[in-house]
């Protein structure tokens, strides 16, 4: 095969695309970390951040789509240059900008609210920005011959694509690790720099500006499809919003499926989004080579967008309506009904990784995302007749597709998953998708209304809420159990007879407290109030069962005891186990006037109100599931240290050596109890008695019940100071470097 030197002109540009790709990726996995800090870490505050990501990638495309009109393709490589020049500089600072100068603006704003999407819109605008206009430029600096325009169009965004997965792929499982936040950024800022440079070698061989330069001349004639010289015909604008609008709505209710099924960590955004953006790809780049044969894009471009929602529908409904062990999935619903998880990056199991993290995701979405990327090539096939508007119409699409990407995230992210669940949001897509077959009727003949059909009898089969999260919960038809799922979480109360529990309550997947109520739980909030002579004010940070929350509460002298919690659902469903099943401790948390649950992420709250807590302390939670690394951090323990009032107590669990560590460098007093995995902190000395800590538990032995006063005096009894333990200040869990949340040794 021969290659021209347009050919290799165009392969250089796609290698270096590929950089462009990693760094985006690496910066939208690190940005999504930063910026929840500012406005918390639920799922409005994501969906909030991803709106606003793609936001300025959509406006770059049209700003950039309309600047390429009037630029030669020469000039358009060099905008190119400077293009990753910026984000490079901008990306690498964004630490700076994010996290010294922004938060303290940014923590302060309640969230949600429109100051805080305003403010997150601001931020990422100008990175964004300038990444959107990255494609129509390179489009303008490639696209010679409008005949071929599919094909490099295409190329180039399946490279793009490829180097997006490897992004989130390396960011999340290499760079994070192993140089925390500002040394992935860092990372990412020297690949931009390195695509400008590669561009701006490109630009200066002597062939490569006659390959910049020739263009073939305009296509006369506009086919059926729609290629008409100039604007894009608007039937494309609104399928490509279209396609758009259901891509983003998918990725959030498959991750959604996925996070429950696989109980996640810090590493599964970044994995399953790798995949996600990997299938994009690959179909990509099967579809550019080949898509100059196909004479119908438009019919081509419909059937595609029909087949994914056929899949993704299939699929889902698949798992919902069958018996997964039936399907050769034993193992899969042995883990789903196990309390524990699979703490990926901390625990060697190739056998876990390939099942939950490969094979799962793959049946899932694999081939509705390379179905995805076959269409953008087909899409290019469609409108591209003008060498001259190539960058302008890619520019243009591209933009309507993210206005389409943000409007799914926006609709199913903070609508649809509480007013519909899961299932209802996919039942809703299924019917959105009788667009693409009814446009598929008028243009293109009655054989769309097979899928139509496929469509409608997937939409009124789909399975209920109920069955979908029983069988990824574990539990069998006909089994007592209760789900409830809404924008912050989904939540199961389910049966668990391990260790004479009886029910067990999993918040997206993840197993959080039992009931009846005892152990870790109930130490944690009923040995602090013990060592407090007058705790009149306490926080709690973490609802779960209740359990901490219920054990905090044996002072009559407490008046208020405030819960933060992110997932909603939670307390409706503690309410509704307790009509079901007579649970008496339950029922007193419930009954307790004292007790207010506010839906919030309870970090950014201490940082938002400015109430000073006697007690403030956290809930249990796995040091290696997702985010934990923001309540193990030495930056929030000096938040719940300049909350506390005076004489005030924080309360951590403390399950590794860092975690003590990074605690006892906030706070200069510090009591461990029971195996010294609890820890008692104060910025004041705290009055060594363990006789009248002892004495003071004695008033709780009626509210606690003998067995538990027994485990709680026992604990006491233990207290000791704590042992500091010898690890070094740079080695400490922080906010940007969050090493036990990866398991950084």
């Amino acid at each position: 095969m021969t290659f021209t030197s347009r050919d290799r002109h165009v392969m250089v540009a796609s290698l270096l695309f590929v950089l462009s790709g990693v760094a985006a990726l690496v910066y939208q996995v690190a940005w999504q970390r930063i910026l929840a800090l500012h406005s918390g870490v639920g799922l409005y505050s994501v969906t909030m951040i991803v709106a606003a990501f793609l936001a300025g990638l959509g406006l770059g495309s049209y700003i950039g789509g309309v600047a390429s009109v009037r630029t030669r393709p020469a000039a358009a490589l060099r905008w190119f240059v400077w293009l990753e020049v910026a984000i490079g500089v901008i990306g690498a600072a964004s630490p700076l900008i994010y996290v010294d100068w922004l938060y303290p603006v940014a923590s302060p704003l309640p969230s949600p609210s429109w100051r805080g999407g305003l403010l997150h819109a601001a931020a990422l605008l100008p990175p964004t920005c300038l990444m959107g206009m990255s494609l129509p430029f390179l489009v303008r600096a490639t696209v010679t011959d409008s005949a071929a325009a599919g094909r490099t169009v295409g190329l180039l965004y399946a490279f793009n694509l490829f180097g997006a997965a490897l992004g989130a792929g390396v960011g999340t499982w290499i760079l994070m690790p192993a140089f925390g936040i500002r040394g992935a950024v860092a990372a990412a800022g020297l690949c931009n720099l390195a695509a400008g440079a590669g561009a701006w070698l490109l630009l200066r061989q002597p062939d490569a500006g006659a390959a910049a330069g020739a263009e073939a001349a305009p296509v006369a004639s506009a086919s059926a499809a729609g290629r008409p010289a100039g604007r894009p015909p608007v039937l494309w604008i609104l399928l490509y919003a279209l396609s758009g609008f259901t891509a983003l709505s998918l990725e959030i209710l498959w991750f959604r499926i996925v996070e429950v099924a696989v109980k996640s960590t810090a590493f599964t955004f970044g994995t399953v989004l790798a995949i996600f953006l990997l299938g994009n790809a690959a179909g990509c780049l099967v579809a550019a080579p080949r898509v100059a044969a196909i004479r119908r894009p438009l019919r081509t471009f419909l059937w595609l967008q029909c087949a994914v929602l056929i899949y993704a529908g299939g699929a889902v409904a698949l798992l919902g309506r069958v018996e997964p062990a039936s399907l050769g999935l034993q193992w899969l619903v042995e883990y789903w009904h196990r309390y524990g998880f699979f703490a990926l990056g901390h625990e060697r199991d190739p056998g876990a990784l390939l099942r939950l993290y490969v094979l799962l995701p793959l049946a899932l979405f694999g081939p509705p995302t390379f179905l995805m990327g076959m269409s953008f090539p087909v899409l290019q096939r469609a409108v591209h007749d003008d060498p001259r508007t190539s960058g302008y119409k890619v520019g243009l699409l591209q933009a309507a597709n993210i206005a389409g990407c943000v409007g799914g995230t926006l609709l199913v992210g903070l609508v649809g998953l509480s007013a519909f669940g899961t299932t209802g949001s996919f039942r809703a897509l299924l019917v959105l998708g009788l667009a693409f077959a009814a446009v598929g009727v008028r243009r293109c003949g009655r054989a769309f209304l097979v899928p139509g059909a496929v469509l409608l009898a997937l939409a009124a089969g789909f399975p209920t809420q109920d069955a979908l999260w029983r069988h990824l919960h574990g539990v069998r038809p006909g089994v007592q159990a209760f789900f409830q799922e809404d924008a912050t979480g989904m939540v199961a109360v389910t049966p668990d007879v391990s260790a004479g529990r009886r029910w067990r309550i999993s918040i997206n997947g993840k197993g959080n407290s039992w009931f009846p109520y005892g152990g870790v739980h109930t130490l944690l909030g009923a040995i602090p109030a013990a060592l407090h002579p007058a705790p009149s004010r306490v926080a709690l940070i973490g609802l779960g069962s209740g359990d901490t929350a219920w054990a905090a509460s044996w002072r009559p002298d407490t008046r208020s005891l405030k819960v933060f919690e992110l997932s909603s659902p939670q307390w409706t469903l503690l309410e509704r186990l307790s009509a079901a099943a007579p649970l008496p401790d339950l029922q007193a948390l419930l009954d307790d006037p004292r007790v207010s649950v506010v839906v919030a992420d309870g970090r950014k709250s201490l940082v938002a109100e400015p109430t000073r807590y006697d007690i403030i302390e956290a809930d249990a939670m796995y040091p290696s599931a997702a985010y934990s690394g923001t309540v193990y951090s030495v930056e929030f323990f000096r938040i719940g240290a300049d909350r506390l009032a005076p004489g005030g107590l924080m309360v951590t669990l403390a399950p590794t050596p860092r975690i003590r560590a990074s605690f006892s460098a906030v706070f200069p007093h510090v009591v461990a109890v029971g195996d010294g995995n609890i820890l008692i902190g104060s910025l004041e000395p705290i009055a060594w008695e363990p006789a009248v800590w002892l004495s003071r538990l004695e008033r709780a032995k009626e509210y606690l019940g003998e067995t538990r006063y027994e485990a709680v005096a026992r604990a006491l009894g233990q207290a000791r100071v704590l042992d500091r333990e010898p690890i070094a200040e740079a080695a400490l869990n922080r906010d940007l470097f969050p090493r036990d949340e990866f398991g950084v040794r």
